[in-house]
């Protein structure tokens, strides 16, 4: 077995057992505690691990058991009680939250959490749609579920989300393929909001860049405390935290580059629009 097979066999395995301590701890939730004041809904690959750090280091703040409880995209048959014991009993003055980035993404999310969740506000970290694909790609590709080349993959995914959709965005196979190989169909970010603005006020969602989080973590995280109305702070250090991804030999070539480039023009134009903000990406490249 060659280097790149052995590990692969381990990342699984690892994957395999966190997975399992997962589920073990979802199959016995403690006591019921209060539902979260507020969500982390996404992107994927945006930097949601990073900023569920930030937010959790706040002393006002107590994260949920995991940082991706999908209980609204994967586990909402569960029930809500299921849900509640995941989140911890609060202090006067506390708020408790979670971070899963496929909220934002999957179609029945919205209206579940509007149900659920009247009060809460929600926090949407959003990367350039170009970089996030290629980024959400190579992190498929590192534990084994994507087999084709990143062109081939993007040529596929019209036709691989379709064919998983025909009985709803549900079903084990819509949820395989909505969350591993969604690459440019997650990055038309307007479509997403404009689904959660029919179901939850604007003034409840926050949007920031991934960008700016990570050349003024400290202002943008301001930005977002004034938003959830938590009192300001600062911690130790802003460091970024990711899950490793195997960066292989680059395929984001320039011809690759300008066909996403040109792909999202139109979806980054209308988020602006959708946002009354400036483009978050000007078309530079």
């Amino acid at each position: 077995m060659t280097g790149v097979g052995r590990r692969l066999v381990t990342d699984r395995l690892r994957r395999g057992v966190r997975a399992a301590r997962a589920w073990g701890r979802a199959s016995r939730p403690g006591p019921a505690g209060p539902l979260p004041d507020f969500l982390v809904i996404g992107g994927q690959r945006c930097g949601t691990t990073s900023l569920y750090h930030y937010l959790a280091a706040h002393p006002s703040v107590r994260g949920a058991t995991g940082k991706e409880l999908q209980f609204f995209s994967l586990h909402h048959g569960r029930g809500l009680r299921w849900y509640r014991a995941h989140f911890p009993t609060l202090a006067p003055g506390e708020h408790s939250f979670e971070a899963s980035p496929y909220y934002l993404f999957h179609p029945s999310v919205p209206a579940r959490i509007a149900a659920d969740l009247p009060d809460a506000r929600f926090v949407a970290l959003l990367r350039d749609p170009v970089q996030r694909a290629y980024s959400h790609y190579l992190h498929t590709r590192s534990y084994g579920a994507e087999p084709l080349s990143f062109v081939d993959a993007l040529d596929a995914e019209e036709e691989r989300l379709a064919r998983a959709l025909r009985d709803g965005p549900d079903t084990r196979t819509a949820h395989f393929a909505l969350r591993n190989h969604s690459y440019a169909t997650r990055g038309r970010y307007a479509e997403q909001l404009e689904r959660w603005f029919t179901h939850i006020p604007r003034e409840r969602i926050h949007v920031a860049r991934t960008e700016d989080l990570n050349t003024d973590p400290a202002g943008t995280y301001a930005e977002i405390l004034r938003f959830l109305d938590l009192p300001p702070f600062t911690p130790n250090s802003f460091t970024r935290h990711t899950r490793r991804v195997d960066s292989g030999p680059a395929q984001l070539t320039p011809p690759v580059l300008d066909r996403l480039t040109t792909h999202f023009a139109p979806h980054n134009a209308h988020l602006s629009t959708l946002l009354s903000r400036p483009p978050l990406w000007p078309p530079s490249r």
